[in-house]
């Protein structure tokens, strides 16, 4: 499966996922999206609080762009008119890091590891025995569908979101509003799959496609689907779902929280799924010091290794 379409002779990429403008426009309630022209990517503008002043981020979760070799370009037209910049990469951008450290030169740090799945593997050379037995169970409990989008569904998902809020004490960016939910499902290159039994809904799985790639976006599952190992089922039809759609690599992000921590429930379940990994880089870059430095003195964030430093806390 491709995004790619041939014009005129040449290669044009067809935007879905994390890289159609409709994604950041469903994140438009924490910035307004800004393409940067040259590289095709969007990032967030935001207004600083009690500041005339702007900044920006990468959208939620990963920052992806067409072409990485004009990003640099973009930046340096952006400079003029924001204070920073912080984002999170593409695991599967066609950057380096000495690349990145160019466009970001206050700040490139690796992040996170985020599991990937190479589907030309067989699925018995990869997957823990434990999560087979567990997918092997929950599909002889279950019936797996992919799902059109429709008004019912979008009631269903939210309430699975709600307990996964409530369950793990999600805060922040992640809660998400139920428009922007909407619009979320409204971005080419959505694939959702949802998990049933007896009309009732145990969970839903939500990913993104892009070029030959899958990205895992989000899931959640009702008390039941909890306790049917609902999440076994969906990873399992997942991977061979996109496998006979001839998708390359599935992404699978990594652990919760803003660190790294492999040892996490959620990094082990996604770990026993995976071939292996990739790095996802943390990146910021100041566009003007002087006022920076300035919107850091009025916060007064103590130490910290925040960036930008002046909105410490924000997401909490």
């Amino acid at each position: 499966m491709s995004n790619n379409v041939v014009s005129g002779g040449s290669v044009e990429l067809i935007p879905s996922g994390y890289l159609h403008p409709a994604y950041a426009e469903a994140l438009s309630e924490f910035g307004k999206p800004r393409l940067l022209p040259s590289s095709g990517g969007v990032v967030l503008q935001r207004h600083i609080r009690n500041s005339s002043s702007l900044d920006g981020m990468g959208c939620y979760p990963i920052f992806s762009c067409h072409n990485w070799s004009k990003l640099h370009a973009d930046l340096e037209k952006l400079g003029n008119e924001l204070i920073s910049l912080a984002l999170v990469t593409d695991p599967f951008g066609y950057y380096d890091t000495t690349y990145l450290q160019s466009c970001f030169p206050d700040l490139v740090k690796a992040f996170k590891e985020h599991y990937v799945v190479d589907l030309t593997r067989p699925v018995e050379e990869f997957v823990v025995e434990h999560h087979r037995r567990n997918a092997r169970r929950a599909l002889g409990e279950m019936q797996i569908e992919r799902c059109d989008v429709s008004e019912e569904l979008l009631a269903d998902w939210l309430r699975l979101y709600s307990n996964l809020i409530a369950r793990h004490k999600i805060s922040g960016i992640a809660t998400f509003s139920p428009q922007s939910f909407l619009q979320q499902l409204l971005v080419p290159g959505l694939t959702i799959f949802r998990a049933v039994r007896d009309a009732e809904t145990l969970g839903m799985i939500w990913w993104y496609e892009h070029e030959n790639r899958a990205y895992y976006h989000l899931a959640a599952y009702s008390a039941a689907g909890y306790d049917l190992r609902a999440s076994f089922a969906l990873f399992r039809y997942s991977i061979d779902y996109f496998a006979k759609q001839e998708m390359r690599w599935l992404s699978l992000g990594a652990g919760a929280g803003s660190t790294a921590d492999a040892t996490s429930g959620l990094a082990r379940f996604k770990q026993g799924w995976s071939t292996g990994t990739r790095t996802a880089y943390f990146c910021g870059r100041v566009f003007d010091p002087e006022k920076y430095q300035e919107l850091v003195r009025i916060r007064n964030p103590g130490a910290t290794d925040y960036f930008p430093a002046y909105r410490v806390g924000e997401f909490l």
